[in-house]
This record gives C-alpha cells, sequence and structure tokens, in this order.
C-alpha cells in the first residue's frame, strides 16, 4: 500500500473540529490523515455563523473549556500564516423585559465568580451599543472576551498549516466502510487506507461512521437557518444574541410567542468583516432535510424585528440551512471508546463547534499520546451515555 495511504492516525470530517485536531495531531509530530467525503468545510463548518464566545455557555464546566478554546484561538493567529477574519470585540446578550433582565444579573454574578469577564449593560449601554436597537429593552450583558472569526477561512488556515506538519489530505473521499483487526481499514470512494488509530469527527455523520464499527453515538441533527444581510450602515460592531437564545439552547422554559418556541427562534446577529451581517436562529429536529422552510425565515425575520425595528428596509441576499451535531447533555463527545481501542470521536458540540474547535483539537492530541489534558475530559466521555448510572 501507498504510504500516502496510511498514517498513525486517520481523521475523519473536514469540518472545523477535524480540521483543528489535524493541525495539533500534525504539530506534534504524528504521522496522520484526513479523509474529507466532500472539500474542506463543506458541511456544518460553512453554513453557521463565528462565534467563539462564552457569553452564551452555561457556568461551570462548559464556559471554562470555552475560555481555554478562545486562549488557543487567539494563540494561533501567531502560528497560522493564512488570515482568518479574527476580531476580538466581545459579544452582548439583550434581555427583552424586566425579568430578563433579573435572570442577566444573577447570570452575571455567577460567571463573574468562577472568573469570567463578565459585566452587566443598562438600557443607556445598549442604546449606544446600535441605534437601531428597540427603545424599551431594559439592558443585558457583556462577555469582554469573546470574539469572531471567518469559520470557512479558519478551517483552510488550520489545514494549510497542518500540511506543512506533514498532514495527507484527502478530500472527495466518502467513507463507505470501516473494520478493524491490527489497524482499521478505511474503505472510501477513492480507495483504501489504513491507520492504526482512528478519530470519528464527522459532525452530525459521526452516528454513520459509528455504525460501521457497531457502535451507537447518541448525535442528533439539529437544523438551523441563517438570513444573510446586504452590505449596508453597519447595524452592529460586534456580535448580539437575545438572552432567550440560552433559554432555546438548554431546551429551558421561557417566554415568548407559539410561532417563535415551535421553530426554536432567537435572535442573533453576527457583523461580518466584508460589511455583510448574519442573522439567525432557529433549531428544529427534522432529520437530514435541509431545505429551507420560509415560516422559519419570516419567524426569524419578526424576531429581529422586535430587537430592530429601525432596520425594517435593509435588504437581505439569501438564506441557508445548516445541521447542529446535538447531545442530549449539550456537551460534545471528545472521548476514547473503550470497547473499540484505537477509536476516537470528537463531535456532538451542536452549535459550539466554532468555539470548541481549537480546544477539541489539543484533547484528542493529548489522547492520542497519552498525556496530560489541558482540561478535565471526564464530561465528555464517550460511556457518559452507556454507563448505567449507580442508585
Amino acid at each position: 500500500m501507498e504510504k500516502a495511504n496510511q498514517a498513525e492516525v486517520a481523521i475523519i470530517g473536514g469540518g472545523i473540529v477535524g480540521c483543528a485536531i489535524a493541525y495539533y495531531v500534525a504539530k506534534a509530530g504524528i504521522d496522520c490523515m484526513l479523509i474529507e467525503k466532500n472539500d474542506i468545510a463543506s458541511g456544518t463548518s460553512s453554513k453557521c455563523d463565528g462565534n467563539i464566545t462564552i457569553v452564551d455557555k452555561d457556568p461551570g464546566f462548559d464556559s471554562q473549556m470555552s475560555l481555554v478554546s478562545q486562549e488557543l484561538t487567539t494563540e494561533l493567529g501567531d502560528d497560522l500564516d493564512l488570515p482568518f477574519e479574527y476580531r476580538a470585540l466581545g459579544s452582548i446578550l439583550v434581555c427583552e423585559n424586566d425579568a430578563e433582565m433579573e435572570a442577566a444579573v444573577e447570570w452575571v454574578k455567577i460567571q463573574n465568580e468562577a472568573g469570567l469577564r463578565f459585566k452587566v449593560l443598562d438600557q443607556a449601554d445598549i442604546k449606544q451599543e446600535s441605534p437601531y436597537f428597540a427603545d424599551d429593552l431594559p439592558g443585558g450583558l457583556e462577555c469582554e472576551t469573546d470574539s469572531l472569526i471567518n469559520p470557512y477561512l479558519f478551517c483552510y488556515s488550520l489545514i494549510d498549516k497542518a500540511k506543512a506538519y506533514g498532514l495527507k489530505l484527502h478530500t472527495h473521499a466518502e467513507v463507505k466502510g470501516i473494520t478493524k483487526q491490527d489497524d482499521f481499514k478505511i474503505d472510501t470512494e477513492k480507495g483504501t487506507f489504513r491507520a492504526k488509530k482512528v478519530v470519528n469527527a464527522a459532525g452530525v455523520w459521526a452516528p454513520f461512521i459509528g455504525e460501521m464499527l457497531g457502535i451507537d453515538i447518541p448525535i442528533k441533527p439539529r437544523k438551523g437557518h441563517i438570513i444573510v444581510g446586504a452590505r449596508q450602515k453597519p447595524i452592529m460592531m460586534r456580535n448580539v444574541m437575545e438572552f432567550g437564545y440560552l433559554m432555546n439552547k438548554f431546551e429551558r422554559e421561557r417566554v415568548a410567542d407559539a410561532r417563535t418556541m415551535e421553530h426554536g427562534v432567537a435572535l442573533v446577529l453576527e457583523p461580518t468583516e466584508s460589511q455583510n451581517f448574519l442573522l439567525g436562529s432557529s433549531r428544529q429536529f427534522v432529520g437530514y432535510d435541509s431545505s429551507v422552510d420560509m415560516q422559519v425565515v419570516e419567524t426569524m425575520a419578526r424576531r429581529a424585528m422586535r430587537f430592530f425595528p429601525k432596520m425594517e428596509d435593509f435588504n437581505m441576499i439569501r438564506t441557508y440551512t445548516g445541521f447542529r451535531p446535538w447531545t442530549a447533555d449539550h456537551l460534545p463527545i471528545v472521548s476514547a471508546v473503550e470497547e473499540m481501542p484505537g477509536f476516537y470521536i470528537a463531535a456532538g458540540h451542536e452549535g459550539d463547534g466554532i468555539s470548541l474547535a481549537t480546544v477539541t483539537g489539543k484533547l484528542i492530541e493529548a489522547l492520542l499520546c497519552e498525556k496530560e489534558t489541558i482540561i478535565p475530559v471526564n464530561p465528555l466521555r464517550f460511556d457518559r451515555f452507556t454507563k448505567t448510572p449507580v442508585s
């Protein structure tokens, strides 16, 4: 077999998580290859926004993991050769009513106690953020360390550097089957590959890779819509979400109209470096149906108008959908699989793949090398879904 078709480690999936893993593994000097069924960043990572945020993370392990990932992403600005539109501007959550404002104050207190840089914003602060905001918004909160990137460019930048470190890249090579004897045999549209270890970083497609080895991976696709706004006067200089986004994300009780609730809609607005803006968000379990639902788009637009009524005449140029790999506890799986030695999973990040890609890459590198991890990995273990709790 040709040397290009074998490696110590094979990474399956060329989205942002797979690209980050490829970068850290190749940089560590490990012989590795990346296998992608289409092209780099052709799936979820090209159909999402570019938020690297803590502002929308649960206090505790979730937010601390995101902080480490932010720090790693900042460091990559010095090592990667291709720019990826990194902008460290912070982000805000805006509240619709006084009840949400009370919850936001408590949210800031908890995050501050954990050592994170959050602060409360009052009504005057919100008005300074954008002249397009509704006048009756009571305030919100800010996370100073949040940043924005272009996820598409980030994937290519990571792969560019990984190849310089020795990565072997195989695109348009859909995996058709995997078997294991002494090593893993990976059958693809571009021939057969062999590796001693395999990292399943296939996102919403990770369960299909697992099935090939008899492993049930509890990840479901959760569809999200994004509307792209035309270039015009800047609405915001940095990312903004409504506080209700947290309620949607973590499936908690939320006060909103029936249509907003049905489509899982909450305001997210991200300004891009090219002076467009991305408008979201929605969350739906509809299998792998990627079609655009105009009812959902209308609900998102209506929700945006609640917070930005003065942008009613702005032009929207297109809408697209993407799948977010959902797990029941909203944490990714970053783990070895005990019943299949040499097989690892790095998937299930839902809408946090952009935020958590770098820490995931660093964790997988440590697991492969059997060295101490940068953060604890017990909350991310695969067997948390398979072990029966002790009563």
